[in-house]
């Protein structure tokens, strides 16, 4: 079976062809095809990038037309140099990631005209993500009509929250109007748990988790038995651990403050979601690799400091509403890739016990424990795979598993 995966954001779209046979296996498989386009690249331009067994192509697109320009992607697959298949054809199923699936998809489903309006409806939810998800999907409608789709939301995972971590503060009237904490990066918490549970050589079904998907955007959930019950993010992404260009969680009292000084909703809005963060702090970038490299320049800094607080104090609620946890996982592009927040957020944890081992935590581990064989609980190091997440729920619905 071939699955094509789209999983798009707001300025770039991921591609992943994978093939799976008749059983889906304990690990990820790479995929036999990968693409991605970045329209952050110049106004006007997207930059294709892709890449597959047979070879590698690049190229600019004069173009904001994403249709045109996902056609000029699917086009790679059978032409040129990263031709996989003969034709389009061959693709068996299609799945998408989609941010937001509000209390109406707990799982991941065949797309229907129901499923496209109520992706469009809760756009106003999500509104910087559901738009192009939606607009994947209707692009392969044009492209491939006869292919099923599958939406794979990354709420469906948080929507076993208890009311205590679901509810808001706020008069009970707006929790009946669909405003909860909802959670996101479901796809990729559940597949570290799981993850996490086989490397340890663990049952799920026993074990106390908290996984940190840190990348440009953050978020951490507390995990027992293979079910979230609490996580950072909320009724949007904006909540929680500060972030890239994100603030995280702020006193709301703010806001009002900026409201009655002139700010609009709008305003507000590319405030706290394009503006903050480490790059609102540190005036430089969003990205922790310029930060750290700024080692000299004091409102990096205090970026960076901000950032390390912001996560030891995330990770410790997660402790307390697990009450202690069996394993930590850390995953996504920050998650992965920087020993200094690993090694400082779990300094922070060592009056409980938790140690990791420092040439293992140098050493770009991946999916690897690095915890030393004292620590109380085990600390890893996990390969975000959404991708390969959302092609292994196209062949369970595929498979009728």
């Amino acid at each position: 079976m071939k699955i094509l995966v789209l999983n798009a954001g707001s300025s770039s779209q991921k591609s992943c062809l994978y093939q799976i046979g008749d059983n889906l296996p304990d690990l990820a498989l790479k995929p036999l095809w990968s693409a991605k386009i970045d329209w952050t690249y110049f106004e006007g331009i997207a930059e294709l990038k892709v890449k597959s067994n047979q070879g590698e192509y690049r190229a600019e697109l004069s173009s904001n037309d994403r249709t045109a320009v996902m056609s000029h992607l699917l086009d790679t697959l059978y032409k040129g140099d990263t031709r996989v298949i003969d034709n389009l054809s061959e693709i068996n199923i299609v799945g998408h990631r989609v941010v937001h699936g509000g209390e109406d998809y707990r799982e991941a489903t065949i797309v229907t005209q129901r499923v496209k309006e109520a992706i469009s409806r809760l756009a106003s939810f999500a509104p910087i993500h559901n738009p192009v998800n939606l607009e994947g999907i209707t692009t392969i409608e044009q492209i491939l009509p006869e292919v099923p789709q599958v939406a794979v939301f990354d709420t469906a995972f948080h929507s076993q929250l208890p009311a205590k971590a679901a509810v808001y503060p706020i008069p009970y009237s707006f929790f009946e109007q669909g405003i909860r904490r909802y959670g996101f990066h479901g796809i990729n918490h559940e597949y570290c748990a799981h993850r996490t549970a086989q490397l340890l050589n663990k049952d799920i079904e026993f074990l106390r988790l908290i996984t940190c998907h840190l990348g440009n955007g953050c978020s951490i959930a507390a995990i027992r038995g293979g079910i979230s019950i609490d996580t950072t993010m909320g009724f949007t992404p904006l909540d929680g651990l500060m972030m890239g260009s994100r603030s995280g969680s702020v006193d709301p009292g703010i806001l009002i403050h900026l409201l009655r000084q002139g700010y609009n909703a709008d305003k507000l809005d590319e405030m706290l979601n394009i503006a903050s963060g480490l790059k609102g702090i540190s005036g430089l970038s969003n990205d922790m690799r310029q930060i750290i490299a700024a080692k000299d320049n004091t409102r990096a800094q205090l970026a960076f400091d901000m950032y390390v607080n912001s996560l030891c104090q995330h990770i410790g609620a997660m402790l307390v509403t697990l009450g202690g946890a069996d394993a930590i996982a850390f995953t996504g592009g920050v998650g992965e890739h920087q020993p200094p927040i690993r090694a400082l957020a779990c300094e922070a944890l060592g009056f409980m016990g938790i140690k990791i081992d420092a040439e293992k935590n140098v050493n770009s581990p991946v999916d690897v424990d690095i915890a030393t064989n004292d620590s109380v609980a085990r600390v890893l190091v996990i390969e975000a795979q959404e991708d390969w997440a959302i092609a292994s729920q196209c062949w369970k619905i595929a498979n009728n598993v």
